[in-house]
């Protein structure tokens, strides 16, 4: 089939390249403009256009995919189908019924649930055991098409968010593969989802990590894997900023200490009180300007005891 492609990051780049492998034509790859990146903040192109051009396919970075030109370029290509995985922007209405076949989108969850901008950190944060990744046809509004196929994986107990990112990308690439035979042959049908058992996802936002030891450790264990590596994690010791990297659940144990107190020093990590009853490990920690410390050096730096406070 006559594909054009829509995606930016790394995440995308498996998908591409299955689509290419599979023996479709990408007349065109579509991805946003270079951004600013990097503590010195060069201009860096995006994973999907770099894989464009190793891979020989014509790209274009578009401010705005949707306007006139970007619709009339789609016209003038007149594609079998669209995949979009990970574009990063919401494409109009007027787009979408260019494609015989539709816009294809690649969602890396079991819609409904899970949908916005950040389905993987959120299927970590929330405790699920399973996840995968759905593709849907777009329609106006944000992961609400029908849905074409899905595929499940486990989410492993210590798995953090690049490791489980790194997987859906290659699961959802075999699945983009699939859905392209499928509608290729008239043998996919799209269902409805569940618009009632739906759960969106908040963008990620760096107050996020602030840890609020009145809540479950389990809470704050989730979202360490889940939050690896931005916004990460972070407490305050002694009027100064602490970066948490590692935290795991530790033993239920009843007592009075407030939220955020050292209970314990051992070697599994700082046992601190979090709230119903529940303690955690902090593993790996850094202060602010220094470098990462498992636990045990980080205590022994500074000088921490029993009944100190994290805050």
């Amino acid at each position: 089939m006559r594909v054009v492609f829509y995606g930016t990051p790394e995440f995308a780049v498996p998908s591409l390249e299955a689509v290419v492998a599979a023996g479709h034509q990408v007349v065109l790859v579509v991805s946003r403009p270079d951004q600013p990146a990097g503590r010195h903040l060069r201009l860096a192109t995006p994973a999907v256009v770099e894989a464009a051009r190793r891979l020989g396919l014509p790209s274009a970075q578009p401010k705005k995919a949707g306007d006139a030109e970007g619709l009339a370029r789609l016209h003038a290509l007149a594609p079998d189908v669209a995949v979009v995985v990970a574009y990063g922007r919401l494409l109009p209405p007027t787009l979408l019924s260019v494609p015989r076949f539709g816009f294809v989108n690649l969602h890396p969850s079991l819609l409904p649930r899970h949908r916005g901008p950040s389905p993987i950190q959120w299927a970590i944060a929330s405790g699920d055991t399973v996840t995968g990744v759905t593709t849907m046809l777009l329609d106006e509004g944000m992961d609400t098409g029908p849905i074409l196929l899905q595929r499940e994986t486990p989410i492993g107990a210590r798995e953090r968010f690049p490791e489980l990112e790194a997987r859906l990308a290659r699961l959802g690439a075999s699945l983009v593969v699939e859905t392209l035979a499928g509608l290729a042959t008239g043998e996919l049908e799209p269902r409805p989802q569940d618009h009632a058992a739906a759960t969106v996802t908040p963008k990620l936002d760096r107050k996020l990590g602030r840890v609020d030891f009145s809540l479950r450790a389990e809470v704050w264990a989730n979202r360490c894997r889940a939050f690896d590596p931005w916004p990460g994690l972070y407490c305050s010791l002694r009027g100064g900023r602490v970066k948490v990297h590692g935290l795991e659940v530790g033993e239920a144990q009843s007592g009075e200490e407030a939220p955020g107190t050292v209970l314990a020093l051992s070697g599994k990590g700082i046992l601190v009180r979090f709230g119903e009853g529940t303690t955690g490990y902090l593993t790996e920690l850094q202060r602010e300007g220094k470098r990462r410390l498992p636990a045990d050096a980080f205590a022994l730096g500074e000088r921490l005891a029993r009944g100190e406070r994290f805050g």
